[in-house]
C-alpha cells in the first residue's frame, strides 16, 4: 500500500460543477481540508458535491456562505473519496473562490 500526500486547486471561473479532484482506478483518497476562499471583496456561496461512479450526485456542502476576503474550513472530520468517485465545487458567482482540497492517496 503507497501513501501520497497531495492537493488539488481550482479557481472556480463559471458557476458550473467544476472537478476539484478525482478518485483514480485503484486509488482511495482520504480528504484532509477542503479550503475555500473569497478573494474579490464579495461574499459568496459554495455547493459541494461528490459524484459516484453511477453518476449519482451526493450533497456534501449546499450553498455554504464564505464572507467577502475569507477563507472557510469546510470539513471538521476527513472525508473518503472511493476509487472513481469525483469531488466538484461549483460557485454562486464566477471569478470570486478558490477551492483547495488537501488529502491522502492510497493506492
Amino acid at each position: 500500500m503507497a501513501i501520497k500526500y497531495k492537493n488539488a486547486k481550482k479557481d472556480l471561473t463559471s458557476t458550473d460543477a467544476t472537478v476539484v479532484l478525482t478518485a483514480t482506478s485503484a486509488t482511495t483518497c482520504i480528504i484532509k481540508s477542503i479550503l475555500v476562499s473569497e478573494d474579490s471583496g464579495n461574499a459568496d456561496t459554495v455547493t459541494v458535491t461528490i459524484t459516484d461512479a453511477a453518476d449519482a450526485v451526493f450533497s456534501v456542502f449546499k450553498v455554504k456562505a464564505v464572507a467577502a476576503n475569507t477563507t472557510v474550513e469546510l470539513l471538521t472530520q476527513p472525508l473518503v473519496l472511493a476509487e472513481s468517485e469525483v469531488l466538484k465545487a461549483a460557485a454562486a458567482t464566477a471569478n470570486r473562490l478558490h477551492v483547495v482540497a488537501s488529502y491522502m492517496e492510497i493506492s
